[in-house]
């Protein structure tokens, strides 16, 4: 859990269904207004499309996205901003917001934190990395990963665990820097991957484990609080 959150179920719950297109069109603007805005020339926003299709995002809502982002119809602006602190029982967060209300947004997360506790720019972030992460499947079991991450110029690699999606597939998250980030995703797209991520992410030095069930319900509680909110973008959590 090091890596980003992921919100246990989120993706299937019809309720939070509107939630989640709209944080999937605001990656798709992002990602093109950070780099080419074309998908087959931009890592990022290859695999924000290609994610957006698969949870079902109506092809007008994609295409009005990359369209804003491209300056074809009403400008749209989203400004990242980021904020760190702990969740209960000590667990280091960081929380990256898009927001077009940077007001808006502040009031909300101290709110979110009023049960753990909100840090100042640069409080927890010298417990996290930042570099490209990349996670990918591919048919052949028994192909070496560490070989691939290799060749694709990755500087690490570990196994995913498997999930119903994953089955039958060798799963894999391949960490490079960040300047690398493009071009190892173009390159294990060529070679026979799915990358079904790629994105610069803070993925946490040391992971905290917590033994005790009601306190990890706890901090696991806070982070999906966060992760609910419409204007919180990723969550970070230095959790095992």
């Amino acid at each position: 859990m090091g890596a980003q959150w992921k919100h246990a179920g989120q993706q299937a719950n019809a309720l939070k269904r509107g939630a989640m297109i709209s944080k999937l069109i605001k990656e798709i603007i992002v990602a093109a207004k950070s780099g080419d805005p074309h998908p087959e020339n931009n890592a990022r926003l290859r695999v924000a499309v290609e994610v957006a299709r698969k949870s079902s995002v109506p092809r007008d809502n994609i295409e009005r996205a990359l369209k804003r982002a491209q300056g074809l119809l009403d400008p749209v602006t989203y400004e990242t901003v980021m904020y760190e602190g702990f969740a209960p029982h000590n667990v280091a967060v960081i929380v990256e917001c898009l927001t077009d209300n940077k007001n808006r947004t502040a009031a909300d997360v101290r709110v979110l934190f009023r049960k753990g506790q909100l840090g100042s720019i640069g409080a927890v972030t010298w417990m996290f990395d930042y570099q490209g992460v990349i996670e990918a499947t591919h048919t052949d079991k028994n192909l070496d990963s560490e070989g691939a991450a290799i060749e694709a110029g990755a500087q690490n690699v570990e196994p995913i665990e498997a999930t119903e999606e994953t089955k039958g597939l060798l799963a894999a998250r391949f960490f490079c820097d960040v300047k690398d980030l493009d071009s190892a995703s173009k390159y294990l797209s060529a070679n026979g991957w799915t990358v079904t991520m790629s994105e610069m992410s803070y993925t946490a030095k040391n992971l905290l484990e917590i033994a005790d069930e009601e306190k990890r319900k706890e901090v696991v509680e806070f982070l999906n609080d966060l992760d609910d909110n419409d204007d919180v973008h990723r969550v970070y959590a230095a959790l095992k």
